[in-house]
């Protein structure tokens, strides 16, 4: 816990230095290493956390709610999840130097690679690598003709076989550093490559709760972290007096239902999607595969909080007044980086419509939940 409050009083200090800089730097990087970040998501079997879920999405609720990007960053410590379906001996030499691994991927659009003898070579470029700058390994989205499940494959390289195209110039999550990775025919051996949400190769209860909905479930929860902050900084607002002599915020019976409203919005929310991730992680625990309407109520919780989040966040932005404008500011900031989080592709409206299909016995579209 000191770990953990040490490390959140240093986001909260150099907070504005990654809006500045457009990343999170390598020192930061390291503190989030030390304080068991990237080993959350790493098999047991090779010195990892393994961490339930619903601790490590509580873990990175309460960075985000110190700042977003760095909140961003940290969510992909659950990424390893992914490199679970990589054969046990590569990643055994993966964590060979201990399971503090930072892994960050840029895998769309989705890009040709030639066969060649024992693997790929590798050329294109790739969009949206959050947190490529302080990356241990890279992961690029691949297609050869033989995809495995009907599915791309990832590509995992070591960084100096990627260049980081830096483009990521944006209203919201600012700090990220989401960077294009361009690679130009780097060969990559087969055994590094794996099916993104394909099955694990380990045999821990982490490795059978749904993957891509998990990966949905830790951007969603950066957007609560930053409307709860957004939300406590206007009720500890409320009881100071006006600029103009107008009566205090908590003396307006339209401001208190306002932030009523939010309270109840966001909590319910936020319910909704620990009860359900609770309860999947029951099934897993206890040696069952997740059903499609676990993984898919896992899918909708997270695009409904990250919908109110973003709802709640514009509405304590409108109650902030003339300070909410201020560039920089609390709310000004925290209403960017809540905007950005419902348009990721994992989190957008059409989760409804895959939701709908699955609890009405109809078929969803392709690739869901």
């Amino acid at each position: 816990m000191a770990r953990l409050d040490g490390l959140l009083a240093l986001v909260a200090a150099r907070r504005a230095e990654f809006e500045e800089k457009r990343y999170v730097p390598a020192d930061v990087i390291g503190e989030f290493k030390r304080a068991g970040i990237y080993r959350a998501g790493v098999p047991r079997r090779f010195g990892g956390d393994a961490l339930p879920p619903a601790e490590f999405l509580r873990l990175v609720e309460r960075i985000s709610a110190v700042d977003g990007s760095a909140g961003w960053v940290a969510s992909f410590g659950s990424s390893a999840v992914y490199l679970a379906a990589l054969p046990p001996d590569t990643q055994a030499e993966l964590y060979g130097d201990g399971p503090d691994v930072v892994f960050a991927g840029g895998l769309f659009p989705v890009q040709p690679a030639r066969r060649v003898e024992g693997g790929y070579r590798v050329s294109g470029r790739w969009k949206f690598a959050s947190g490529c700058r302080g990356a241990d390994v890279l992961g690029v989205g691949i297609r050869a003709g033989e995809e495995r499940a009907g599915r791309p494959l990832t590509a995992v390289l070591r960084p100096d076989q990627v260049e980081i195209a830096e483009n990521w110039d944006v209203i919201g999550l600012r700090g990220t550093g989401s960077h294009d990775l361009v690679v130009d025919g780097a060969v990559v051996r087969e055994e590094w490559t794996f099916v993104r949400g394909g099955p694990a190769t380990v045999d821990e209860p982490l490795y059978r709760y749904p993957t891509v909905a998990y990966a949905a479930q830790v951007l969603a929860v950066v957007g609560l972290g930053v409307a709860r902050a957004a939300l406590d900084h206007v009720i500890a607002e409320g009881a100071r007096p006006g600029h103009t002599g107008a009566p205090r915020a908590a003396d307006r019976a339209g401001h208190r239902i306002a932030i009523g409203r939010a309270e109840a919005q966001l909590r319910s929310a936020r319910a909704f999607f620990y009860e359900t991730t609770d309860e999947v992680w029951a099934t897993v625990e206890a040696g069952d595969p997740a059903t499609t309407e676990q993984a898919s109520l896992l899918r909708l919780s997270a695009a409904h909080l990250a919908g109110i989040s973003f709802e709640v966040a514009g509405t304590v932005y409108q109650l902030g007044g003339i300070d909410a404008i201020t560039t920089g500011g609390p709310l000004e900031r925290r209403l960017r980086d809540a905007s950005v989080v419902p348009q990721h592709a994992f989190l957008q409206e059409g989760v409804y419509d895959g939701a709908g299909a699955v609890l009405l016995g109809a078929q969803p579209f392709p690739g869901y939940p």
